[in-house]
């Protein structure tokens, strides 16, 4: 199959269509692929993308799992050329490319945006230790403790508490909220006694 090449330097997310339950194998192909034959520069990334379900098991016992979003599909962020077509549609488990008639078709902008594939740098005011409330998904409502931060791909791992259980999970930094401290009568007079120790200290050493 002859494919048009189209030229450009600017990598670009493209969509490839798997047998199903291949995702993965296909993924760790392509990864063996571009080290093989440094194609670093030219296959920038490769996204499965997953989601966090909560599902009730047959003993009513709630548990977390993690889904593919786009079931028989990977993400490739690259620089389109027909050797890499030639390479990628001979991986086992690859059916070819999404496009019109199996011919490769960049994502747009808004496309790329909206499957999550992109991801925006956003200013955070929690840090490691903080307790968070969960804003969206599955886990809605619950808090927990931030274990540590990720800031290249906008996760947080937390330690949630569900049902009398902590449970670590791998959250966006838009789904958490730093939960702001509980003010207590208590906690004011013991700042108030902190910050007289600390005028003591500077007056004794004066």
């Amino acid at each position: 199959m002859a494919i048009e090449e189209v030229k450009t330097e600017e990598p670009k997310w493209y969509v490839i269509h798997t047998y199903s339950s291949y995702e993965t194998m296909v993924k760790a192909n392509l990864e063996k692929i571009i080290e093989n034959n440094n194609l670093q520069n030219k296959i920038f990334e490769i996204a499965i993308p997953t989601e966090e379900t909560m599902e009730e098991k047959a003993n009513g016992k709630k548990k977390i799992f993690e889904r593919k979003k786009f079931p028989c599909y990977v993400f490739l962020k690259m620089i389109f050329t027909n050797d890499l077509w030639y390479l990628i549609t001979n991986v086992r488990g690859v059916t070819g490319f999404v496009g019109p008639q199996g011919r490769p078709m960049p994502l747009s902008n808004d496309e790329v945006m909206r499957l999550g594939l992109a991801k925006i740098a956003i200013d955070v005011d929690f840090a490691e230790g903080d307790e968070v409330k969960v804003m969206t998904g599955p886990l809605e409502s619950f808090t927990g403790t931030i274990l540590s931060l990720n800031d290249q791909m906008q996760k947080a791992k937390v330690n949630v508490v569900m049902f009398g259980r902590a449970t670590e999970v791998e959250l966006d930094y838009v789904q958490i909220k730093k939960v702001a401290p509980v003010v207590t009568a208590e906690s004011v007079a013991e700042t108030a006694e902190t910050e007289v120790a600390k005028t003591e200290e500077t007056v004794d050493g004066e």
